[in-house]
């Protein structure tokens, strides 16, 4: 995949173009198939919208920002945009609103689709505007539709019933290493975090800054499930002591034990509920669907912690020999192979797999497979401008919410890139969360 900063204006929409239709692909392939009508309008926890929600949503957004913002054209649907606003209307309410039925939705999106492949020839994208300059706008649209199917994989998740995804053929989980894992140790040193050039950053990514770090070790691949097995049989779940104040209380109101969707059968094997197939917990995967109090207390367990963003960022993208960040771990493009994004699999890959994307540290997966908990607050970075809107970052700024960091296999890889950041609140579970551990080398052996 081309980096768009690399592209003049008209091989960017050639490329935007394929990107638009690629992702649709995707969302109605998401939104079709076994699911009948009454499933797409219905909710299946108070966590997630309706799927058919999800679906005029993308298409409402991209109306607003492709056609309206960027192209100049006249509303289509005006009377909807309330709808398909996510912060007039929570979740939960909105199974109670008049939605478009399906094929209506469909109907919607295809419409305003067709509208902006026809008037993409006539926009400019205008050096001076910083909408338009790099296709930014066109590709905050494309990101955000994948985001959204994402979300959507989510929601099949948390489905019940017979399994309405199909597994993709296998897929090779290449360029496996051998040997442990183990950690691996980052020097002291300055490094770039952020950017201010990648044209298709978003407004939390920037501006570009240096920050300089102690030195520490990271674990070289996510948590896997047999490890955070170890940690449950040790008592993990008993003990207050690993555990944050806020996230004991959590376990202990909620009862949990273990990961979201995983069960015991009579024999004592741990088994988790996947897309609706119950299967044994594979042990070298990455552990997956745990909240950050559960990366924390884990974390503890094993007399480490959860690593800053700014240390996972370090870790992921600095190159020390070029003295310059990378836009992803390997390099500065997008090399399919190297990591296991874009539902390639439909869980995360063993131990060892997609070795030749490790960072120039030899850190290894740190894009793709599980979105990483950090211990770090989303904030803005110094200079921060909330840029279109600032309902995307800036009301989100504070501790109630914890930044992931790295993508899942469900992200796409243009969706995600070495300083992409997600967040979400401490208790989440549903996403395709996971995590690594860090420690400082002050004290250690």
């Amino acid at each position: 995949m081309t980096a768009p900063g690399s592209l003049d204006e008209s091989a960017l929409k050639e490329l935007i173009a394929g990107e638009l239709g690629a992702v649709r692909d995707r969302s109605l392939g998401l939104t079709t198939g076994a699911l009948d009508e009454a499933e797409l309008t219905a909710q299946v926890s108070p966590l997630m919208s309706p799927l058919v929600w999800d679906l005029a949503h993308v298409g409402n957004y991209e109306e607003l920002w492709l056609l309206r913002a960027a192209a100049g054209i006249e509303p289509m649907r005006p009377e909807i945009d309330d709808l398909y606003d996510a912060f007039e209307h929570p979740r939960s309410e909105r199974p109670s609103l008049p939605l478009l039925a399906p094929e209506e939705a469909r109907a919607y999106i295809a419409t305003v689709r067709s509208k902006v492949l026809d008037a993409l020839d006539a926009v400019r994208f205008d050096p001076a505007d910083p909408l338009t300059s790099g296709g930014f706008v066109y590709g905050m649209v494309v990101q955000h539709e994948h985001q959204h199917d994402e979300t959507m994989l989510a929601t099949h998740q948390l489905r019940k019933g017979a399994p309405a995804l199909l597994d993709p053929p296998a897929s090779p989980q290449a360029g496996a290493a051998a040997g442990a894992a183990g950690e691996v140790l980052i020097p002291a040193g300055t490094f770039e975090m952020g950017t201010s050039d990648d044209p298709w950053a978003y407004d939390n990514e920037r501006p570009g800054h240096l920050v300089d770090l102690p030195s520490y070790y990271i674990d070289a691949e996510p948590v896997t499930n047999a490890a955070y097995i170890a940690f449950m049989e040790a008592g993990g779940y008993d003990d207050p002591s690993h555990w944050h104040p806020k996230g004991w209380e959590w376990r202990s109101e909620g009862g949990k034990r273990a990961p979201a969707f995983w069960s015991r059968d009579g024999g004592g094997e741990w088994l988790r509920r996947r897309f609706g197939r119950v299967e044994p917990v594979p042990p070298a995967e990455p552990v997956q669907h745990v909240s950050w109090y559960e990366a924390d207390a884990y974390a503890r367990w094993a007399g480490k912690r959860l690593p800053t963003e700014a240390e996972w960022e370090k870790a992921a993208r600095w190159d020390p020999d070029a003295g310059r960040s990378r836009r992803f771990p390997w390099g500065d493009a997008y090399e399919p192979g190297r990591a296991n994004l874009g539902q390639i699999l439909h869980r995360p890959a063993e131990a060892g797999s997609f070795a030749s994307g490790a960072s120039a540290y030899g850190v290894r997966r740190m894009l793709g497979d599980v979105w990483e908990w950090t211990s770090s607050d989303f904030h803005g970075y110094p200079g921060f401008r909330s840029f279109p809107y600032k309902e995307y970052s800036e009301v989100f700024f504070g501790p109630g919410y914890k930044v992931l960091r790295g993508g899942s296999w469900a992200t796409h890889p243009l969706a995600v890139r070495g300083t992409f950041r997600n967040w979400d609140y401490p208790i989440r579970r549903q996403i395709f969360t996971g995590f690594r551990c860090a420690r400082s080398t002050e004290g250690a052996a």
